[in-house]
């Protein structure tokens, strides 16, 4: 593939949910998408991640699949950190105020769907084995099933291939970090009596042991045992899980025909970079962290809402000067902060020194009493509560997630189901960008007096109190290209 066809095609690899999102994205938006996986067609039931927050199902909102979703599993108001540490999701400012309890592969099936009916092009059992970039494309050598070599040529590549990422390993990015926790443990079970909740967790001794319920009789069960860290290869039989979840829950609820076990460890690690030259990185293959507050998928989740209609702008020429490099300057602070807080829950979940102990059962407190902790804590974990980057003298709404506003005809996450930006005005604007199909415009359903302009992640772009067309029009010139 060369000449003009190159500079309008997008591969990603790996077709976990962040790389499923970004596909079905670019290809909805008419960019030409080639999927490549290593593993053979097939959506496993032994995924890892099972709760989608707040801010993932505004984002599948957007792409009218957050109601489907909601389906196929049960919600949960209120997450319980440690013993004495709740947090109330029912009072997120979201139409989704709660955490969803379903498992990973739900939400691929439904992505999957989505990107093949938008036409990308999937490519099972392929490897990536080499990568060559420069000014106009990138070429990628991919291993096949028959072991053959073939390169493709695309504009721009996207590694979204895990935490062993080969797209990484290609461009020469490091992956620092260390190991928070040693041989935590998996297993999907049947249970012969039924937990009280939807999701159970406590952490007892030495011990930690989690059980969530995938709706449809089978159950995951997540546990640690600081006295008995092993390697990931060593083995694991249904005694050790009911032995950590007996130790930690006090009952192991009858679990039995487990029908998988595994263990691994979890890691701290964040790539320096999410962009070299043409290629980007997104999801695991850009940040790894434990599984504390449930944040890995999602984070994913809303790199791939971030990037992927920034790479659309740009493979359509009309992508103003600066646009592919915000993505790293949004998203590389967010992947931060969630290794931060996720790391943090983990230590002091772990806590032995009496001083974290003590420092432990304050955080609890204060959390409990100071509402714009609990605020900041719970916009954390559930995604809501991050912001971008404003340049300097803007709005003060610039760069700040949108909650679902009502419109005169609608709301607005069925509005951004385009994957356009959406321009909401008291007044009326019909000049560029609505003409190329690139801008919706629509009107409050109240009497409010600001105009914005709305990103397709769902972030204001740019806001202004009183603006006229001509402000309008300066302004979608700037941000639409």
């Amino acid at each position: 593939m060369n000449g003009t066809a190159t500079h309008r095609t997008v591969i990603v690899v790996g077709s976990g949910p962040t790389g499923l999102l970004l596909a079905g994205d670019l290809a909805t938006s008419g960019v030409t998408v080639t999927l490549i996986e290593k593993r053979p067609r097939k959506i496993s039931n032994l995924s890892r991640a099972f709760g989608v927050h707040a801010r993932t199902l505004e984002q599948l909102d957007a792409r009218g699949l957050a109601d489907e979703l909601l389906t196929t599993g049960d919600t949960i108001t209120g997450l319980r950190l440690f013993r004495r540490l709740s947090l109330d999701l029912s009072t997120l400012p979201s139409r989704f105020p709660f955490l969803l309890i379903t498992p990973q592969y739900e939400v691929e099936r439904l992505l999957e769907r989505r990107a093949r009916e938008a036409g990308v092009a999937f490519a099972y059992e392929s490897e990536v084995v080499g990568l060559r970039q420069d000014d106009e494309g990138v070429d990628l050598d991919v291993r096949g099933a028959d072991g053959a070599v073939v390169t493709r040529r695309a504009a721009y590549v996207v590694g979204a291939d895990g935490h062993r990422s080969a797209v990484r390993e290609a461009i020469g990015l490091d992956f620092p970090g260390v190991s928070v926790i040693k041989s935590l443990i998996l297993a999907d079970v049947r249970l012969a009596e039924k937990p009280g909740g939807v999701l159970t967790v406590n952490g007892r001794g030495d011990t930690f042991a989690m059980i969530a319920s995938f709706g449809d009789g089978w159950y995951r069960v997540m546990g640690w045992n600081r006295r008995n860290e092993v390697s990931d290869d060593a083995p694991l039989d249904l005694d050790e899980v009911k032995e950590i979840t007996r130790r930690a829950l006090g009952t192991d609820y009858g679990m039995h025909d487990a029908r998988w076990l595994s263990r691994f460890h979890s890691d701290e690690r964040q790539a320096p970079h999410y962009r070299v030259g043409r290629v980007f990185l997104a999801g695991d293959a850009a940040h790894i962290h434990s599984p504390a507050g449930g944040q890995g998928m999602n984070t994913g989740l809303q790199d791939a809402a971030n990037l992927s209609w920034k790479l659309a702008a740009a493979v359509q020429g009309r992508a103003p000067e600066g646009l592919l490099d915000s993505y790293e300057a949004e998203r590389h602070p967010v992947g931060r902060a969630v290794l931060r807080s996720s790391g943090g829950l983990v230590r002091l979940a772990r806590a032995r020194n009496p001083l974290l102990r003590a420092a432990r059962a304050l955080v609890s407190a204060f959390v409990d009493i100071a509402p714009p902790v609990q605020r900041k804590a719970l916009g954390q974990i559930t995604g809501i509560g991050y912001a971008y980057p404003a340049p300097r003298g803007a709005h003060r709404l610039t760069g700040t997630r949108v909650s679902d506003v009502a419109l005169k005809d609608g709301r607005l996450y069925e509005a951004l189901r385009g994957g356009r930006f959406v321009l909401i005005t008291p007044g009326t604007y019909e000049g560029p960008g609505v003409r190329e199909g690139w801008l919706i415009v629509e009107r409050w359903a109240g009497d409010r007096r600001t105009t914005v302009l709305v990103r397709p992640d769902g972030y204001v772009a740019w806001a202004a109190e009183g603006a006229d067309a001509a402000g309008i029009e300066e302004a979608v010139a700037r941000y639409l290209g």
